[in-house]
């Protein structure tokens, strides 16, 4: 049996993934360039799954907010352990903080674009390079007037 496939709702969910994937590119650009060992490929797989959950969320949990929550709630757990394995410590030197930030920060982007929230979206993926880009000179320089 062929199941029903619904033509608008692939068009719907396809545009959320791809502006997902969008957004989370200048991070991962910045990530890989970086020479980090997240970047290109993990940046846009982190916001298009969390807008996939979500985007599922709103299809399985329809009307019931407790349980779209929970979805919300199980993907910033998951996404939080998933940046937790980016911090790494070394002797009293802790790396990876800003990848984990990031990875956190792309989730919430994926989330936004789920729901719809473009804006919201946009604007974190701009201010998340933005400090990236531009503050991560700062903090070298910061670090090599220490030494």
């Amino acid at each position: 049996m062929i199941p029903d496939i619904d033509i608008s709702a692939i068009v719907f969910n396809l545009s959320r993934l791809v502006f997902a994937f969008i957004l989370a590119l200048p991070v991962a650009w910045d990530r890989e360039r970086a020479e980090r060992t997240l970047g290109l490929r993990t940046f846009p797989l982190v916001a298009m799954a969390s807008c996939g959950y979500l985007l599922l969320a709103q299809q399985v949990a329809a009307g019931d907010d407790g349980a779209q929550a929970r979805f919300f709630q199980g993907l910033i757990t998951g996404v939080g352990f998933l940046g937790g394995g980016a911090i790494v410590k070394q002797g009293l030197d802790v790396h990876g903080t800003a990848t984990a930030a990031s990875i956190w920060t792309t989730a919430a982007v994926g989330a936004a674009v789920a729901y719809g929230f473009f804006e919201i979206a946009l604007l974190l993926s701009l201010a998340n390079f933005a400090v990236l880009f531009w503050l991560s000179p700062v903090k070298e320089s910061i670090e090599s007037d220490g030494d």
